[in-house]
């Protein structure tokens, strides 16, 4: 076989500093706003093992029954952990991109307004369902899930995360708990 070979383990021990992989893009999506681009990761093969070997561990912490993966780089997150806890996963969209009935919920950003959509039977009521996504900002899209997940007669058992913006304070806003890998 050419090329590099399947490895099945990573070299890379816990003391590694995720932040080293995470490419700061200032000025984005408009002036003033830094973005924590977790792209460079992703790309690192050793660097994702670690991070989804992580966040495997903080979210097993909230014994979820079902992973929900934030639009779109929360299903990345999701997918990566449903699979080696051998969870499933659902996703929470923007408008017009699931193709059945829908429950949705709106919600605010630092520069404007969106919605977010979760199909209507995905969630079993009473099941414990841990929101993931890559970053944690204003905590705006995280409640916005939060209320979905309740909406659809789930619990909220946990937030898993790669980054979360400590200054912004979403902790405070959010009713559930949140585990996170990297702060700034």
């Amino acid at each position: 076989m050419e090329g590099n070979p399947i490895s099945t383990s990573f070299s890379f021990p816990n003391s590694v500093d995720l932040r080293q992989y995470i490419r700061e893009v200032p000025d984005f999506p408009k002036k003033g706003i830094n973005f924590y681009d977790i792209s460079t990761l992703i790309a690192n093969a050793d660097a994702w093992q670690l991070t989804t070997a992580r966040l495997t561990k903080i979210t097993a912490e909230f014994n979820p029954d079902l992973l929900l993966g934030v639009e779109s780089r929360g299903f990345i997150c999701a997918a990566s952990v449903a699979q080696r806890l051998g969870l499933g996963f659902a996703m929470v969209r923007k408008p017009g991109k699931l193709p059945t009935e829908t429950i949705s919920e709106s919600y605010g950003l630092e520069y404007g307004q969106d919605e977010l959509h979760l199909q209507k039977d995905v969630i079993r009521p009473g099941q414990r369902v841990v929101i993931m996504d890559d970053l944690l900002a204003t905590g705006g899209t995280v409640a916005a899930a939060c209320r979905l997940i309740e909406k659809a007669g789930g619990v909220v058992a946990g937030i898993a995360v790669i980054v979360e913006l400590e200054f912004l304070k979403a902790r405070e806003k959010l009713s559930a708990p949140v585990a996170t890998l990297v702060t700034y």
